[in-house]
């Protein structure tokens, strides 16, 4: 069976928790969480995420998992002023998981010069 690359212009629920790997339930508790996130629905009700909400939920799932911030101090990350946002274009997970390392320490790193 050949997995093909397809992008796609929304996502169920579903689809954005496997691709996530993290459960449906955590995702609609972060909409509650996290203003800027918020997926559309479709007229039968049913989330319908963009690419971009899966790039904020992987940026929220960074901070309160790896980063360990609380959910105010990732909420207050994701809010502020000097948050850099980098567009990678490469479909390498590895490539984009290392970058956004580097971004989330360079940024670390500005806040102790400040």
């Amino acid at each position: 069976m050949v997995e093909s690359n397809i992008t796609k212009l929304y996502y169920s629920i579903s689809e954005v928790s496997k691709i996530t790997n993290l459960k449906q339930y955590v995702l609609r508790y972060w909409e509650t969480e996290f203003p800027s996130l918020k997926p559309k629905k479709n007229s039968a009700g049913n989330r319908s995420y963009k690419q971009s909400d899966i790039d904020l939920i992987k940026k929220i799932k960074y901070l309160l998992y790896e980063k360990k911030y609380t959910i105010d101090g990732a909420r207050v990350e994701l809010t502020s002023k000097k948050n850099i946002s980098i567009s990678i274009k490469s479909n390498n997970e590895e490539y984009k998981r290392l970058l956004n390392k580097v971004l989330f320490e360079l940024k670390h790193l500005l806040k102790k010069i400040d």
